[in-house]
């Protein structure tokens, strides 16, 4: 760990906690660091997400009725 570290309080899932115990001992890993990963890949992928939201911004939107109703029209309904 960095040493700008901060320490936190989270509960598991007992089952959850076992299982991060177990990976942790089998990759010789600790279970901060396992979490750690997790989050920063989890907030990542939010990042991802939301750049490619703001490209699509100016797409034209269609409502759910009015698809239903164009796949109808195309015989794919």
């Amino acid at each position: 760990m960095s040493g700008t570290s901060k320490r936190s309080t989270i509960y598991f899932d007992s089952q959850l906690h076992a299982a991060l115990r177990l990976k942790a001992a089998h990759t010789n890993r600790s279970v901060s660091d396992i979490v750690n990963d997790a989050v920063r890949e989890a907030l990542a992928e939010d990042q991802e997400d939301l750049a490619a939201s703001e490209d699509r911004v100016a797409e034209p939107t269609m409502s759910y009725e009015a698809f239903l109703n164009e796949l109808k029209a195309d015989g794919k309904l």
